[in-house]
This record gives structure tokens, C-alpha cells and sequence, in this order.
């Protein structure tokens, strides 16, 4: 446990000595979808700085930034139903969803368009198709999404698989990799797009103040990191999310286990089955070989009883 459990701070004083003071592991990082949740909404610098980042956009490019699903930090919500993606409005003209995932449920590119349709799905009643806002998901994975491809940060859109051609800009579906940092690009590094990415990966107070060192706006939100952790309702949902998640994990492995004994029992029955086709060819090739012997031998008898009768 870190120190910054249950602690009250009066003033910004106690919150940057807090933080400074901060050791060991911090009991709710950003990897927690919950945690990530309450601290974008919490926090605009830091929200417009990442949002930046992702998109490649100065901050003077940053005109205004609307929250469009805030929530009511720390009280309780339904695992099964709740979305904790963050819907944005950039510059009233364009609508961005930011997504934490930790675990691999194996449904994500399916999961991610549906959620980036839904939001594509923004014409108002009597405007003109070609005044759809741009649609953005960003899907920030604590895994690797594609193992045989793996890459740090991917945009994608649709495209023409002949000529290559982008069939529009305005659908993008982002994926951040904090799994594979080590493969950002220099245009990744040139946006600080790596120091994000370990920023939120940081399980350590040690790990977040070395990327923060240098950095004003990665100190700020090492001091709102200390007031979420220090805050009882929120770390009760955080600690919710925890137990859905790992009630998740652990259902998905029963059912991997499950199908995993099923598959092999399969196998088991094919080769059982193989084993007795082979056999019932086996005896079916016999019963040939019988029912020409006896041919022969009814012919045989034939040839001597014509013997006898001459």
C-alpha cells in the first residue's frame, strides 16, 4: 500500500507534498478503467494534452473540449451496463471516444467499431450527409491487439484494398499500445506519444515521477492521481472494477478450460472413430476375401461332382 490512503488535503501544499512523498506501488493506476475515467474528467489540461497527442494537434489548435458523458465521480455504478469510454466534442466539430482496456477479451475491433459507429451516427434531423462530424475512437490497450503484427500506435481507416485509397477521413479507429512502447516512431516520440503511453502504464509512484520529472503537465496529474487514490468513493469503484474485471478474467478461462476439454474429447471421439472405420474396412475387406473363397470353393465342388458323373 501506498501512503496516500484516506488522507484529507487541505491545500495544494499537502497534495505536491503528498506527492513527492509517494512510494511504493500506487494502489489504483491509470490502467484502471475507473481511475482513468475520473482522471481525464477531472483534469482538462490534461485531457487537451493527450487528446494533442493522439491526434497530432497544438494546443492553440485545441479550441474547446466538452466532456459529453461526465459522471458522478464515486458513486456506484452497474459493472454490467456501465460504458466508461469518455465522449468528446472537439471544437464542437468533431467527436472523439477514449477507451482504457486492460484485459484481452478477444471482442475489442468488434467492440471498438460498434462503439465508433454509434458514434459516426451523429447527423442532426434535416442536416446534409456530408455534415456528419468526424468520428475518433482511441482504444488505449494494456495488451497487444494483433500478436503476429504488433505496433504501438495505429490509426486506422477504410480503404480501398486495391488502389488504396481512403474512402473517407472522417472514420478513425486508433489503437495506443502500452504493451509495445518500445515501437514508437519518431513521429510518435515528436508528440510524446511513449511518455503518455508509460505515463499511464506506470505502476509505480517511482515509475510515474521519473516520466513526470521533467514534465509540468505529467506533474499536475501525478498530483490529481494522489487526491483519486486518496478519495474513499473512488477507490471503492475502482476496487469494483478490479473485482468485475478478475470475475471476467477468471469466467473467460473457465470457458477457455471448458472448450479446451471439449475440443480434446472431440479429437478422442474422431480418432475412436477413425479406428473403428479402419477396423469395419478392415473386416468389410475380410468378408471379400470370405465370400470369394467361397465362390471359389462352391466352383471347385462343381468341377469334381461333373468328375464324378462321368
Amino acid at each position: 500500500m501506498t501512503n496516500t490512503k484516506k488522507i484529507l488535503f487541505q491545500t495544494s501544499e499537502a497534495i505536491m507534498r503528498a506527492y513527492e512523498e509517494a512510494e511504493g506501488n500506487i494502489d489504483y493506476p491509470l490502467t484502471n478503467d475507473y481511475m482513468f475515467r475520473a482522471f481525464l474528467q477531472t483534469n482538462e489540461p490534461v485531457l487537451r494534452g493527450l487528446i494533442g497527442a493522439l491526434l497530432h494537434l497544438k494546443q492553440e489548435e485545441i479550441v474547446e473540449i466538452k466532456i459529453l458523458n461526465p459522471i458522478v465521480l464515486g458513486a456506484t455504478i452497474n459493472n454490467k451496463e456501465f460504458v466508461l469510454d469518455i465522449h468528446i466534442l472537439l471544437n464542437n466539430n468533431t467527436r472523439i471516444n477514449l477507451e482504457m482496456q486492460v484485459s484481452n477479451q478477444e471482442n475489442w475491433p468488434e467492440r471498438a467499431l460498434q462503439y465508433l459507429c454509434r458514434s459516426f451516427d451523429n447527423l442532426q434531423k434535416g442536416a446534409e450527409y456530408e455534415e456528419t462530424l468526424p468520428a475518433i475512437h482511441v482504444g488505449i490497450l494494456d495488451f497487444t491487439l494483433f500478436p503476429d503484427e504488433p505496433e504501438f500506435y495505429a490509426k486506422n481507416m477504410p480503404m480501398n484494398v486495391k488502389t488504396h485509397r481512403i474512402f473517407s477521413d472522417k472514420f478513425v479507429l486508433g489503437v495506443l499500445s502500452l504493451k509495445q512502447i518500445e515501437l514508437a516512431t519518431k513521429e510518435d516520440k515528436e508528440w510524446h506519444l511513449d511518455e503518455w503511453a508509460k505515463l499511464f502504464a506506470a505502476k509505480t509512484w517511482r515509475e510515474f515521477k521519473m516520466i513526470a520529472k521533467n514534465n509540468e503537465l505529467f506533474k499536475s496529474a501525478g498530483y490529481e492521481l494522489i487526491k483519486l487514490n486518496a478519495d474513499e468513493q473512488i477507490r471503492e469503484q475502482c476496487r469494483a472494477r478490479e473485482d468485475y474485471e478478475r470475475h471476467e478474467r477468471t469466467v473467460k478461462k473457465q470457458l477457455r478450460e471448458l472448450q479446451q476439454a471439449l475440443d480434446e474429447q472431440a479429437i478422442a471421439l474422431a480418432e475412436k472413430d477413425s479406428a473403428l472405420a479402419e477396423k469395419e474396412s478392415v473386416l468389410a475387406e475380410q468378408a471379400i476375401e470370405l465370400a470369394e473363397k467361397d465362390k471359389e470353393i462352391e466352383r471347385l465342388k462343381k468341377l469334381y461332382e461333373e468328375s464324378l458323373a462321368k
